[in-house]
């Protein structure tokens, strides 16, 4: 059921028109562009006016960033931008958050104010504690591995072994700082092969 709904700030809510995740996802899709990335954050939309997912108001951007994308990819949807889950980031405890930010566009297919929104996005989603594609709102692993192909490439040409996201990242910025805590010689005699590569249900 949602919660937070496609209205102004101010309105109330009715019973009658809480809207569902894929009621909301069609209503988004009927003003898109048809664009990939209007797809996959039609679906993490959907998912935050429901309370899935871990991203905070806006999204986790500013308001004007958070109106813009709105108006780029779905123009004229009214969308209030509290996050119906009630999520509030600690960035405070995100040491790291620069580093994502420069490891991502760094690999950006399309540097811009448009990819800047994304990874904003994916950088809050990684505070989450589920997997990558469920603390973004996706709706599943191969929405988020088509994404991060079509926006970051070279980021899935070398994720040729299907790491899990989250930890493929944080593996990306351990190898950029020569930090190789893990002690196995290889994944594939790690004892902790499945946490890494299990799958992502």
């Amino acid at each position: 059921m949602s919660c937070t709904l496609s209205m102004a700030p101010n309105d109330r809510v009715e019973p009658s028109v809480i809207k569902s995740r894929q009621h909301i996802y069609q209503d988004l899709m009927a003003r898109a562009d048809q664009s990939p990335n209007s797809v996959w954050l039609a679906q993490i939309i959907a998912s935050w006016s429901v309370g899935d997912g871990v991203l905070p108001d806006s999204l986790g951007l500013s308001p004007a960033q958070f109106q813009q994308l709105i108006d780029r990819y779905f123009p004229g949807y009214p969308l209030a931008s509290q996050a119906c889950s009630g999520s509030s980031l600690d960035y405070s405890r995100m040491l790291e958050k620069q580093d994502l930010e420069i490891l991502l566009a760094q690999f950006a297919a399309n540097p811009g104010t448009e990819t800047d929104w994304l990874i904003a996005l994916i950088v809050a989603a990684c505070l989450g504690s589920d997997h990558l594609w469920q603390d973004l709102g996706l709706w599943s692993r191969s929405d988020l591995s088509a994404m991060l192909g079509y926006n970051f490439p070279e980021l899935l040409v070398r994720n040729s072994k299907d790491m899990k996201w989250k930890k493929f990242l944080y593996k990306q910025l351990c190898e950029a700082e020569g930090l190789y805590v893990c002690r196995a010689p290889s994944c594939e005699v790690c004892k902790d092969y499945p946490q890494c590569f299990g799958p992502e249900d």
